[in-house]
């Protein structure tokens, strides 16, 4: 995106998003029902379908099939479980073997629309009326020149996941049981050497293997006033060399060095392991967001009433939780067909902004999946903005309930204001947080790392990077 990151918060996302505002169009019916009648037979190929050891993921997603073919009976439904890689996408897109429908990140999409892998699908959006119903931002972030190419799953802000009982372990509970989770940066490190000097467990895990790790570290480095790029006379600078970001890393440095209390190896902690060391007791902490939930309790088998979602601590240069999220998008060769297909898909499982019947009954058949996979049943941090939508998420959400909120307020409190989301850096996203991994790996795994040094490496790189990729544009 050509706009700075304070412009894009001046849009009003988050007021948006979090206060419901009613300015978005209700659309509580779709206005159509199955996909337009062909000759030919048309094949969804869903990438969306759940990993093959989430059986009851998997159960949940045939009775939607069921339902879905009843009423569209000349669709075929093909799953195809899809993980998003940068490394694998442009083969699978160019040899015409991406699914239907398949989920990204919110740093992709302008790379994807610009490279000719996803399909423009402006005109599906309108004839179901739902193109004026997502949240303005969101949907610059999945639009090129008037068209938009995606719609949003869902959006998240990074905060901080507790171990319950690895704080209560090491008495870190108030009378009610919740946890006293750190305010600021220096009071986790004081908390996280408390729980392993009393418990044996990591205080927190700290991501260094692959991108992961720069993504996480993002909200850090902000927090200590560091500002990762800047446009400068019409140019995108890299800062990841500043003081404030020197600081930062020096902070993550000494969690390793002075503190000792990480994992065993953060070079070997990526996005999965984080969620093993969180939901086994390795870990007592670790960043997270709402949308993953289920992997510390569902996948790694932490009790749904010994989980907390707290807020990420504040630094000197203030308090930042990453915003970002899941875009759906749908690969360039589909059809007209096979889009509408996957958009009436999407209402069956309530993933799409209306609530009719169907859409609700999709909402409940997946809180009462959360329920019996011991998943909380938390608010979303939705992304659409239709008010019968979000009226029906939040009476689902109340109706099926889970968890002692009091684990949840304060992070869904913070979130609300609109000052600390930040959402990613605009460019070249993915190559800073590649660059950042690198000297989180150096600098966990040498004592005597000199910190300024490899970022003023970083940062040379990631300005190689900007300036063949997007300044000589």
């Amino acid at each position: 995106m050509k706009k700075s990151i304070q412009k894009l918060i001046s849009l009003g996302l988050m007021l948006s998003v979090l206060t419901l505002a009613g300015c978005a169009k209700s659309t509580q019916s779709s206005g159509k029902d199955a996909p337009a009648s062909s000759s030919k037979e048309v094949e969804l190929k869903l990438g969306i379908w759940p990993e093959a050891t989430l059986t009851d993921d998997i159960k949940m997603y045939e009775k939607w099939t069921e339902d879905f073919k009843t009423k569209n009976p000349g669709v075929k439904v093909t799953p195809a479980n899809y993980k998003y890689a940068t490394d694998t996408f442009v083969s699978l897109a160019e040899s015409g073997n991406l699914p239907t429908i398949f989920e990204t990140w919110y740093t992709e999409p302008q790379k994807l629309i610009e490279g000719g892998f996803v399909k423009d699908i402006t005109a599906e959006l309108k004839e179901l009326g739902w193109d004026n119903a997502m949240n303005p931002t969101i949907k610059e972030l999945l639009s090129k020149n008037g068209k938009i190419y995606g719609i949003p799953r869902d959006g998240y802000a990074l905060g901080l996941m507790v171990n319950v009982e690895l704080f209560e372990k090491a008495g870190l509970v108030d009378a009610n049981g919740v946890p006293k989770y750190p305010k600021t940066w220096e009071e986790l490190a004081q908390t996280a050497k408390t729980i392993k000097d009393k418990t044996g467990s990591a205080g927190i895990c700290i991501l260094a293997k692959d991108n992961a790790g720069g993504w996480h570290y993002s909200s850090l480095a902000w927090a200590f006033g560091a500002k990762l790029e800047a446009q400068k006379d019409g140019k995108w600078v890299a800062q990841l060399n500043s003081p404030e970001n020197i600081a930062a890393m020096s902070y993550v440095k000494d969690l390793k060095w002075k503190y000792d209390v990480l994992t065993a190896d953060p070079t070997n902690e990526d996005w999965g392991t984080g969620f093993k060391a969180l939901g086994t007791g390795a870990a007592a902490m670790y960043i997270g967001a709402n949308d993953a939930v289920n992997q510390p309790t569902q996948v790694n088998k932490l009790d749904v009433k010994k989980l907390a979602l707290v807020p990420l601590p504040a630094g000197p240069g203030g308090q930042y939780s990453l915003m970002g999220g899941t875009p759906y998008m749908f690969s360039a060769k589909a059809t007209s067909e096979e889009v509408k297909a996957a958009l009436k898909f999407l209402e069956i499982m309530g993933k799409a902004p209306v609530a009719t019947d169907a859409a609700k009954a999709g909402m409940e058949t997946d809180a009462k999946n959360r329920v019996a996979n011991g998943v909380p049943v938390i608010p979303s941090f939705p992304a659409w903005t239709a008010p019968d939508y979000l009226k029906a998420q939040d009476e689902v959400v109340k109706k099926y309930s889970n968890v002692n909120m009091a684990f949840y307020n304060d992070y869904y409190n913070i979130i609300k204001q609109k000052d600390n989301l930040h959402l990613e850096e605009p460019k070249q996203t993915q190559d800073m947080y590649a660059e950042l991994t690198k000297v989180l790996q150096a600098v966990l795994t040498d004592k005597n790392a000199d910190v300024k040094k490899l970022l003023d490496t970083a940062n040379t790189n990631l300005q190689k990077i900007l300036d063949s990729q997007v300044n000589k544009k």
